[in-house]
């Protein structure tokens, strides 16, 4: 499963995933969730009555052998939805333990990727060595969707396969 923290319908961080699907469409099905924009704002009162939406997207989490957050950053910080949606799985677990991908792709990104970091580890995800800061990403991907910078694509195959490795320790 892949997230894209940008909800923008054409953005550098769904083109990087579209990248990523492209090179390991052989090794990995790697399914972009789209919903991103449909989880409503994160209420701890509506945990016992939990909208279906929020249901899907933890269920979609739970079965993902790992997932891939590709995530720009906004104003020195994470996207608010994709923050709110991780929010959501805060008290029913579904990234504990969970091999999780984490790539910042933005301008600067420092502060997006430490700030992603810090929450992924609280509730337990398993993002050592499956993290990667792209910095000045539109500069990095062409619009067929190739990493057209030779170090960045290094730098994405080494975290993906260190990725898939510990993705098939868990199996």
């Amino acid at each position: 499963m892949a997230i894209s923290g940008s909800t923008r319908q054409e953005s550098s961080n769904k083109d990087l995933i579209k990248a990523i699907q492209l090179l390991f469409s052989e090794e990995l099905d790697i399914e972009l969730f789209e919903g991103l924009t449909h989880l409503p704002h994160f209420n701890p009162d509506l945990i016992e009555h939990t909208p279906a939406e929020v249901l899907a997207f933890k269920k979609r989490i739970a079965n993902a052998a790992g997932v891939i957050i590709c995530t720009p950053e906004y104003a020195m910080g994470l996207p608010g939805s994709l923050k709110n949606a991780i929010d959501w799985t805060v008290s029913s677990c579904e990234f504990s333990q969970k091999p999780v991908a984490v790539i910042t792709a933005a301008t600067s990104g420092e502060k997006a990727h430490a700030s992603l970091l810090g929450t992924l580890r609280v509730i337990e995800a398993k993002v050592d060595g499956h993290h990667l800061l792209i910095q000045f990403v539109k500069t990095k991907i062409n619009n067929e969707y190739q990493v057209v910078h030779e170090q960045t694509l290094s730098d994405i195959k080494q975290l993906m396969h260190h990725f898939m490795g510990t993705i098939n320790e868990e199996q």
